[in-house]
């Protein structure tokens, strides 16, 4: 495409079909197709004879299945030469990328690939054969697949040509008609993968059109390498701005008899079609407009501007006479003749010095006609039906690449030749009696003055532009690009901007019927003219429109706001929000590692309980860092089922190189949850420093826990705490001790230390459990020193970057992660032998097999219909009951006297009193059974027999009434049984349970099941990419079927069965949801032997399928148990917020090949990562920048009023389908109340909060999370009235400058309650460096340096002075406080303390007045060698 009319005849698209364009847009995607190799024997041996030089290349094109149209441009790849068949099997090579962008974003746009082998006749004839196609689909059935992964695919090719795709009998889906024949051994290898790089270029690049990567495009510069594909990462070429002045237009043979005739043209047209009759003044024209844009030849640039035109004649009534004869003479016209003119300067930007780039200039005419045959004025809502447009003439200019400045007359142009707007043009006059000159102004001249930018560089010196984003449902343009015509039915006026500059028919204009689209014909004009009517007049509508400027406007300047009465519809602009990202695995560095010798000395001297097995003999210990095998054979066979899992904490010491300053805590308590049990809380526990430790350079153990009673005082008992959890098969459900081993193998502990007094966080650790698998030993337990990490988070607005630390680590933005000490823990599990207790012999464990069979599962064992649902006996042996017994209401009933009517009590029938009345009707029996025997009356002793015999005639009738009315109902119910198969699944959060359940038809006939699901936890697996996943995972051999179910929409799925078939039907079954354990059990302390642990019940769910056939009728029956087990959790965060506001948050994922049991693979196959939260309120979602960027999880979470804790779980996966999470994470979110506080760094600032009373009356005290930055006032103890108001004065000087959080928390010292919390949100400035000093020291074991400086007061009276540091740890100051006489010189000593390692250290000495407010600040940089 060396020039631009080439590159625009060979640019013509067929659009999409009409209906496509009907249907709202999306943005476009960018596709790159590499078609790699064709196997197979293609290309038969008899055409290799009949052929000479045969050589065989690809044809590509668009393909709409829904409308069978193909558009777009058909694409054709280099020729590859075919040699004789000369092994097997053969293969053509290709491997040329192919791409394209396209808005219809539909699973039924394919690209159809066709197969072509060409060579030459014996007669030297080239001919062409047709050797088969594929189809390419570049879209997913499912909207909510993802989309972006790279498609490796292998198309089946087919025999025939595309042109079969045309025939009404190919339906969608095409593949699989039975029309379409496969070549068999034949296919062509390609890769489809989505192409964002190809978004800066779509300006350049038309909708739907392909072109290959190797070859030119107008505007990007050549692919660096010998690669040459300048696609894959496309370099836009510098663009320039050209300015055109006195732009003025000459119609032949003059503007008036040139109007004139359209004018006449277009009425006779209207005539002709039967819209009656118009008024001869009634069609009249509202506006000559002139549009002009940059053209690459492949397609628009940038939408072109319009701007108005007006007749030479209405220019010299507004403008000087200079101007008016300058247009005049430079026309070239008679008197009688005029021209258009547009008085206001032209910019044209984005040009680009290249051949195929030219700028086109448009004349159009809107035309405007009456409201009726009667020519009345229109309506308000009818004006925009009374204009249209018409384009009449066309121009390009093609400036020369070396040209700067000149002026120039253009020849415009119409007709039918092809224009590059895509439409038809006004007539132009006969050719046959025209010379050559006169053919080149008889169609009209534009005439203009045109200037390159003055400085001569590109607008756009860097980067790329943007493309512009057009939203869905707009009218079928590029984004950014080369325009498309919208169809005839849709109107597209609205996009054209509209303003308080713009006139009527940028108003009413818009695109008029089909009927009076049709063009016009002269009546002048015979049957048999070699013109067609069609190519006279076009009435289009305007999607081009853009800019419209006035005669008085400069397009130079930025054009005007519009009106208040108009809003205009903002344009999204690309944008990714930043949100600081924390890397995963930054916050749980805490690992087990192996004590030293030292440190196990001291221990033992500590006087620590020992841990003893069942047979009261010390534990095999074994070293953490030693592997674990985990056989889980090896775990169930095990004699001693039941297992005392023992946690002891032992001690917790303080890092040697911490700052002294540092707090630490007096006393502590943890916090953790093991299994199922409750989260457990230990009581307080205080840090009892040890004699001489900490001498050496790992400092074993400095502090030992002991237990602390409720007043305070130690306890008697030996040092640490203990807690056990006893977890047996006695308390277990049955099967659960399988989860329970893959639990210990797979869970890491997670545990959080607390300060004891001021309830705040220290820091957290976690230990992996493996080590307690015994593996057939009686007892295990193992030692860990636990690295006990404090996360602090910076404020958003201050964080900016982060650092790469090495190999896939980095440093996490705006996370500072310190370890504040060790823990000493010691885990041990012991096993007991369980009792032997009677377990019901239905309580058997839960079947693991995956596939569920109907036949024989549950079927009805015989005996009463009234028999409540339960657990069946083996044998058939049924014992008879009173129906009394099993029916209440029937008792009732029963029971009840015969009362006279109308004297029966309220409530007679009630069921409490139905023992009552029987024991009364007993005992009035027996009385008249006495009376009778002592001589009394026989007639009395008659009329209670009959009384009796009445009564029982009457409860055999109520019996008979019952058992009739209860017998449909019973008999129903024992059949439903007899189809009903009962399973129990154990089910963990995130991890998707797959089963099958073999369903079999029972009929001779077919039958269409229908599949009814009542709990959306459970759903079927209607892919079969999807269940073929499930299978190969859980290594099942049944077969997979395509198109399984009939979907309906919303409607239940359906299935077809054959008669006596069994299909077997995938189901998973996937919660998210957590339901929080009751706390009915705290972990024992010291429980004795043979006393369970009882675990918490996790809720049980259940989930019921229903298979009927036709009519309704239940086929089978499928209750699903389900028993939540605990899942791992591999990362926790706990973040502190502000209430009522949200928490935004990204936390950035690690390099998936690092995550574990990811497979192995090159850098390049990253698979989709998709992120699910466990609370429906938490927004959560991945995000990714670009190919070979990093991914982040982004939470958006409501914090809750103070002190509210919010807690939930976040999955993270790594394949399509969510099978199994690489990842769970547990996130808590902390509500305080937000103290925002602006200071400067070294200088105190003072503020008050308000402390409000509770009930009663309290003794509270202030901890902050600072104390060495945040002062308190009261600083000790004080007093808290009930329902009172107390103002608590805070001091707060911070030592470094930027933004972060601090802690502040007032406490119950008494019961240890929290009474009050804030979190206070640092920004700090830094202070104003007056003076600098450098010093050099060694590093090391080193004494140290001392050093002077002096300091004058620059006041003339005596001043008192504080000195403080922001590295205390590394300066010492002999005299914290001093006084100096006016203007005298005081000198300060310095004391450096010395460093370890080598490095550089900046320390600021900052020196404050009385008020503790800077007055100068001293920068000393150490230089540690």
């Amino acid at each position: 495409m060396h020039d631009w009319r080439e590159a625009f005849e060979h640019s013509v698209l067929v659009p999409p079909h009409p209906q496509r364009l009907r249907q709202p847009l999306k943005e476009s995607t960018a596709f790159q197709c590499v078609l790699k190799w064709l196997d197979g024997p293609l290309i038969k041996q008899g055409v290799l004879e009949v052929l000479s030089e045969v050589g065989c290349h690809l044809r590509v094109s668009l393909f709409d299945v829904t409308y069978r149209h193909f558009f777009g441009r058909t694409w054709r790849s280099a020729g590859r030469p075919v040699e004789p068949l000369s092994r097997q099997p053969p293969r053509i090579v290709f491997n040329e990328p192919l791409y394209f962008h396209t808005p219809l974003n539909h699973p039924n746009i394919v690209a159809v690939v066709e197969v072509v082998a060409g060579g030459k006749k014996r007669d030297g004839t080239l001919q062409a054969l047709s050797c088969g196609f594929g189809i390419l689909r570049i879209f997913s059935n499912k909207p909510e697949s993802p989309s972006s992964a790279t498609q490796d695919k292998r198309l089946r090719l087919y025999h025939g040509t595309p042109r079969a795709l045309l025939h009404p009998l190919l339906q969608d889906p095409v593949e699989q008609n039975k029309h379409m024949t496969v070549i068999e051994n034949c296919s062509l290898q390609c890769t489809l993968r989505p192409h964002p790089a190809l978004e800066p270029a779509f300006h350049l690049l038309p909708e739907n059109l392909l072109v290959s990567g190797l070859q030119p495009i107008p505007g990007l510069l050549p692919a660096h390498g010998d690669t040459g594909d300048a696609l894959r990462k496309p370099r836009l070429q510098r663009s320039v701005t050209w300015y055109l002045d006195e732009v003025f237009v000459t119609l032949y043979p003059s503007l008036e008899k040139f109007e004139e005739e359209l004018l006449a043209l277009l009425t006779s047209d209207h005539v002709r079609e039967g819209g009656g009759p118009l008024d001869g003044g009634a069609l009249e024209i509202s506006e000559r407009r002139l549009c002009v844009g940059v053209h690459s030849g492949l397609g628009f640039v940038h939408r072109p501007q319009v701007m108005v035109l007006v007749p030479e004649r209405e220019v010299a009534l507004t403008r000087s006479a200079s101007f008016s004869r300058k247009v005049g003479s430079s026309s070239k016209a008679s008197s009688g003749n005029q021209a258009l003119v547009l008085r206001s300067r032209l910019r044209v930007p984005e040009m680009a010095r290249h051949p195929a780039f030219a700028v086109v200039f448009q004349l159009e005419y809107v035309l405007s006609g009456p409201s009726g045959v009667d020519g009345n004025a229109a309506s308000a809502t009818s004006l925009a039906s009374l204009a249209c447009t018409h384009t009449v003439r066309w121009a390009v200019w093609r400036p020369g690449l070396e040209a700067s400045s000149g002026s120039l007359t253009l020849p415009l142009q119409g007709g039918i030749q092809p224009s590059p707007l895509h439409c038809l043009v006004y007539k132009v006059p006969p050719a046959s009696m025209s010379s050559e000159e006169v053919k080149q102004v008889e169609s009209g001249t534009v005439h203009f003055q045109y200037s390159l930018s003055l400085d001569g560089h590109p607008d756009v010196p860097t980067g790329h532009p943007r493309a512009e984003r057009r939203p869905p449902g707009k009218t079928a343009t590029s984004p950014s690009g080369p325009p498309v015509p919208p169809p005839q039915g849709l109107l597209a006026s609205q996009d054209s901007p509209v303003g308080p500059g713009l006139s009527l028919s940028q108003l009413a204009a818009s695109p008029r019927s089909p009927t009076a689209r049709r063009p016009a014909r002269p009546s002048s004009q015979r049957p048999d003219s070699p013109e067609p009517s069609q190519a006279q007049a076009q009435a289009q509508e305007t999607p081009l429109e853009g800019r419209i400027s006035h005669l008085e406007a400069d397009l130079s300047q930025t054009s005007p706001a519009p009106g208040p009465c108009v809003a205009e519809q903002l344009q999204e602009l690309p944008f990714a929000p930043v949100h600081a990202p924390i890397v995963v695995g930054a916050q749980t560095r805490s690992s087990g590692r192996k004590l030293s010798r030292a440190a196990l000395a001291l221990l033992q001297a500590s006087g620590f309980p020992e841990v003893l097995d069942a047979h009261q003999q010390p534990v095999e210990a074994v070293d953490p860092a030693d592997p674990v095998n985990f056989d889980p054979q090896k775990e169930e066979s095990d004699p001693l089922q039941s297992n005392e899992i023992v946690l002891q904490f032992l001690a917790f010491s303080r890092v040697p190189e911490a700052d002294p300053e540092a707090p630490w805590p007096s006393t502590v308590y943890f916090t953790f949850q093991f299994y199922r049990f409750p989260p457990a809380t230990t009581p307080r526990l205080r840090l009892l420093e040890l004699d001489g430790t900490g001498t050496s350079g790992s400092g074993p153990v400095s502090h030992i826990l002991a237990p602390v009673g409720q007043d305070g005082a130690l306890d008697a008992g030996p040092p640490g705490f203990r807690l056990s959890y006893l977890v047996g098969p006695g308390l277990l459900r049955p099967g659960e001790r399988r989860w329970f081993a893959r639990y210990l193998a797979l869970q890491t502990l997670q545990l959080d230390v607390w300060d004891g007094d001021s309830l705040l966080l220290v820091g957290s650790a976690a230990v992996r459990m493996k080590h307690l698998l015994r593996q057939g030993r009686p007892a295990v337990q193992v030692s860990h020193e636990l690295e006990v990490v404090a996360t602090e988070y910076e404020q958003e607005a201050m964080v900016m970057s982060g650092d790469v630390t090495g190999f896939s680590g980095i440093k996490p933005i705006g996370v500072h992660t310190v370890v504040k000490g060790w823990l000493h823990l010691t885990l041990a599990n012991v096993g007991h032998l369980c009792e032997q207790r009677g377990r019901p012999s239905g309580s058997l464990p839960p079947s693991r097999s995956r596939v569920i069979s109907s036949d024989g599962a549950s079927r009805f064992e015989g005996g009463s219909l009234l028999t409540r649902g339960g657990p069946r006996r083996k044998r058939n042996v049924v014992q008879a009951q009173k129906l009394t017994d099993l029916d209440s209401e029937l008792a009732a009933m029963l029971f009840a006297p015969t009362w006279p009517r109308g004297r029966g009590p309220q409530g007679a029938g009630q069921e409490g009193d139905a023992v009552r009345r029987r024991k009364l009707e007993r005992m009035r029996t027996v009385r008249l059974q006495e009376a009778a025997s002592e001589g009394g009356c026989r007639r009395t002793g008659v009329l209670a027999l009959q009384d009796v015999r009445a009564q029982q005639a009457r409860d055999l009738q109520v019996i008979a009434a019952y058992r009739e009315r209860t017998k449909a109902r019973s008999i129903a119910s024992a059949l439903s049984l007899a189809i009903t198969t009962e399973h129990t699944l154990c089910a963990s959060l995130g991890t998707a349970e797959f089963f099958e359940f073999a369903l079999r038809n029972p009929h001779g006939t077919p039958q269409t099941v229908t599949i009814e699901v009542d709990n959306p936890e459970l759903s079927l697996v209607l892919d079969p990419r999807e269940w073929r996943h499930f299978k190969d995972a859980a290594r099942l051999l049944t077969p997979v079927e395509e198109d399984m179910f009939r979907l309906r929409g919303g409607l239940p799925p359906q299935l077809f069965l054959r008669p006596r078939e069994t299909a077997h039907i995938p189901f998973k079954y996937q919660l998210f949801s957590v339901a929080q354990a009751s706390a009915d059990l705290a972990p024992e302390k010291d429980p004795e032997p043979g006393l369970p642990g009882k675990p918490s019940t996790m809720p049980t769910r259940h989930a019921k399928v229903l298979f009927r056939a036709g009519g309704g009728r239940p086929l089978a029956a499928l209750h699903l148990t389900v028993q939540p087990q605990p899942h791992a959790v591999d990362q926790v965060f706990r973040f502190y917020h502000p209430e009522l506001t949200f928490l935004k948050k990204a936390i950035r994922l690690p390099p998936w090949h690092t995550l574990p049991g990811a497979p192995a693979g090159t850098p390049g196959e990253e698979p989709p990562v998709h992120a699910r939260c466990s609370d429906p309120s938490v927004i959560c979602e991945t995000q990714r920048a670009g190919p070979g960027e990093p991914r982040d999880v982004f939470l958006k979470v409501a914090s809750g009023p103070s002190p509210e804790t919010k807690d939930f779980f976040v999955a993270i996966y790594r394949d399509r389908w969510l099978a199994t999470p690489a990842q769970v994470w547990q996130v808590y979110l902390h509500s305080l109340q937000r103290v925002d506080v602006s200071c400067v760094a070294g200088q105190r600032t003072r503020l008050s909060l308000v402390l409000r009373g509770t009930q009663t009356v309290r003794r509270v005290r202030a901890f902050t999370s600072h104390p060495q930055e945040l002062t308190t006032d009261p600083g000790g103890a004080f007093t808290l009235p009930p329902h009172g108001v107390q103002d608590l004065h805070v001091g707060l000087r911070p030592r470094r400058a930027g933004g972060r959080f601090v802690h502040l928390n007032v406490v119950d010292v008494d019961f240890h309650q929290l009474v009050a919390s804030w979190l206070v949100c640092l920004s700090c400035r830094p202070p104003l460096i007056s003076k600098a000093f450098e010093i050099t020291m060694a590093a090391g074991q080193g004494k140290g340096a001392h050093k002077q400086i002096t300091y004058t007061n620059p006041y003339p009276f005596r001043r008192t002075y504080h000195l403080h540091s922001d590295h205390p740890g590394l300066l010492r100051f002999k005299e914290d406080t001093f006084q100096v006489e006016g203007g005298e010189t005081y000198t300060i000593d310095l004391r450096f303390a010395p460093r370890r390692r080598a490095g550089e250290e900046e320390v600021l000495i900052h020196i404050n007045d009385h008020e503790d407010k800077n007055e100068e600040t001293f920068s000393v940089k150490v230089v540690y060698q």
